[in-house]
């Protein structure tokens, strides 16, 4: 009534409660679920048969939907699509797609695709806007409707957002997640193969001052931006600077370079999978080879045994069929700098859910390396999602956040990976390389390429390729100039201008990859010092900048140059720099993720030693950072 409408009969107030997102309701035999099936009927009705001009609301926010009808599900195929929607999303996990967010979008264009007119207006997150993930959904939208409006009104605490200016950024709700105002219009005079327009603005602020804009504008009066539809992502975001994206992209992705990659395996129980030494994790094997099921959900009663590929029984049998063979404990790479043991037989749903075994069997059969890297970096970390490995990892090796990608650099034949050779048939290793990306390599540097490295500099090899984009993944300015690129799809590299510059940058990359890999002579040379005799219990870690006592978590603030990192109540590491102990590598801090990785043991010898050269390692790795900053 106060909107002015007036029921021209005596009618039902056009309000139903039903699940938009199935076609029934299941009648129960209750009177409760025979009036809700009523309900839904009707409202089935409507969305049958009735035209549906305008969706409008703000539809619920479930990154793990429980409305998984056939209905909703099959249309959602649309969004799961790359765009032009002839090939599956190349995506191996797209699960944000399944958001209920998303779902109601879907149903919304649904109606008014039915309909052939009318408005979608929805207030829901806004990560739809630039996650590379939703671009098949992008496209679809543009597909069908004639403009799209999009006023992001940011205000994700989850990425620490802040206005441009660095000042406060708030959400317009009490929530954690990012928002948006979008706006989906179709007037049914675009041409069917014509692509939509879409505009955007970004409103940062306080949150009044957010609803104070918004109570004062009208669609006509927000002073948008058009987004060029530009393939393959479709960005409803904020233009990016289009002439550095048109640089970046002239490069080579390494996600392409190399043909085989994927990503770390996922054991579905780290804590008794993943040991620090190799008797700790022959105990564990051999108690699951003698206990029963029950019995081994017992000891360990603080694994989860119900995931789909971690069940007890998954990984009794698989100990039972390959039984305590020492080949089969072999060590992994946890995080940057930390090695442990497991017990990897390669059969999935085993000791290990996942084992990935395509991939990680080519760091079992010979010498091999790998370089890691992660695909889109979640919340407002920079870039630092490159390292190398010469063994098996596992699949947050470089961020708990995010799941990395590792790329083998060689492959081996498939018949030695199981044991056995063909006669005649030869057991080398082979690149692991895109051989078009390798040949315009190749054409530019006026070089041979090799599949194994030689003396001289006529030739150039895949550990010298290898070298070269480590070099360039770790310089600072580079970093820096395509951040906005780097976070959000796998790295890409440019392509070397001259030869000297490229063997340059491939000693520096040369460097890092033996610094990182532990190999390096340098890192015998401590520049620390462990000089308190105790019990070498790692307790509470606090670092202390010249005399005052800094909580780790207050670090970032404090100017010093070099600190003591304390241990315990008495033991410390002297003399660490600080750009070591805060360095990043992926989403870790590896100085501080070692050793909180290891509160309330005992160090060794070996670990204290260990932790000096980590100490060297992260320190010699800024130093070689500024001075491939130099070289650019």
């Amino acid at each position: 009534t106060e909107t002015g409408f007036k029921p021209t009969k005596q009618q039902r107030l056009g309000i139903y409660l039903t699940n938009s997102l199935e076609e029934h309701h299941p009648d129960t035999g209750t009177l409760f679920a025979n009036w809700l099936s009523t309900e839904a009927n009707e409202a089935n009705h409507l969305k049958r048969d009735s035209p549906v001009m305008v969706v409008m609301g703000n539809p619920p926010y479930s990154g793990e939907s429980s409305n998984k009808g056939e209905w909703i599900s099959a249309l959602m195929e649309d969004y799961k699509k790359e765009p032009e929607g002839k090939e599956k999303l190349k995506e191996r996990n797209p699960k944000w797609i399944n958001d209920d967010y998303v779902k109601f979008i879907r149903f919304g264009q649904h109606l008014i695709e039915k309909n052939g007119e009318g408005v979608l207006a929805f207030i829901n997150p806004h990560g739809f806007l630039d996650n590379p993930t939703f671009r098949g959904m992008r496209w679809n939208l543009i597909k069908t409707f004639d403009k799209i409006y999009t006023i992001d009104l940011h205000g994700n605490s989850k990425k620490k957002e802040t206005a441009l200016d660095g000042s406060v950024d708030q959400n317009v709700f009490d929530i954690m997640q990012g928002v948006s105002i979008n706006l989906f219009v179709k007037t049914g005079k675009k041409k069917e193969n014509e692509l939509g327009k879409v505009f955007h603005y970004d409103l940062y602020g306080k949150r009044d001052d957010k609803y104070n804009f918004l109570l004062n504008h009208s669609l006509k009066t927000v002073p948008y931006q058009e987004i060029p539809n530009k393939p393959p992502m479709y960005y409803f975001a904020a233009p990016q600077d289009f002439n550095t994206e048109k640089i970046y992209n002239q490069g080579f992705s390494v996600n392409e370079l190399f043909i085989l990659n994927g990503t770390g395996m996922v054991s579905k129980r780290d804590e008794i999978a993943f040991k620090f030494s190799k008797s700790a994790i022959k105990e564990v094997v051999k108690s699951i080879y003698d206990l029963s099921c029950e019995e081994i959900k017992r000891k360990y009663n603080k694994i989860s045994w119900d995931s789909r590929d971690g069940k007890v029984e998954f990984c009794k049998d698989n100990v039972m069929v390959f039984g305590l063979k020492d080949s089969l404990f072999v060590q992994a790479a946890y995080r940057p700098f930390d090695i442990r043991w497991t017990y990897y037989t390669g059969k999935s749903k085993g000791f290990i859910g996942w084992p990935v075994s395509q991939i990680m069997q080519h760091f079992l059969t010979g010498d091999n390396i790998g370089i890691a890297m992660t695909r889109r970096i979640e919340g407002e970390r920079d870039f630092a999602d490159i390292f190398v490995f010469n063994r098996i990892l596992q699949h947050h090796a470089l961020s708990i956040k995010e799941v990395n990608n590792i790329c083998p650099l060689y492959r081996y034949p498939e018949t030695k990976t199981k044991g056995q050779l063909a006669l005649g048939a030869t057991d080398a290793r082979t690149p692991n390389l895109n051989l078009v990306i390798v040949e315009t390599l190749a054409i530019k540097l006026g070089l041979k390429f090799v599949n194994e490295k030689e003396k001289g500099k006529t030739t150039f090899s895949p550990i010298d390729i290898l070298d070269y984009i480590y070099a360039v993944l770790h310089c600072p300015t580079y970093r820096a100039t395509y951040q906005a690129f780097l976070k959000i799809d796998f790295p890409r590299v440019p392509y070397p201008n001259d030869v000297e510059t490229f063997w340059q940058k491939v000693a520096f990359g040369g460097q890092l990859r033996q610094i990182h890999l532990l190999e390096s002579e340098i890192l015998e040379d401590y520049i620390t010092e462990y000089p308190i005799d105790g019990n070498n219990q790692v307790e509470k870690i606090r670092a202390v900048p010249a005399a005052n006592v800094v909580e780790v978590s207050n670090l970032d603030d404090v100017d010093t140059t070099f600190l003591n990192v304390y241990i315990n109540e008495n033991q410390y590491f002297a003399n660490v720099p600080a750009v070591a102990w805060t360095f990043y590598i992926g989403g870790y801090q590896p100085a501080q993720k070692w050793l909180k990785d290891r509160k309330e043991r005992i160090l060794d010898f070996d670990d204290i030693l260990h932790y000096q050269k980590i100490i060297v390692a992260l320190a010699e790795t800024a130093r070689l950072m500024r001075e491939i900053d130099d070289l650019n």
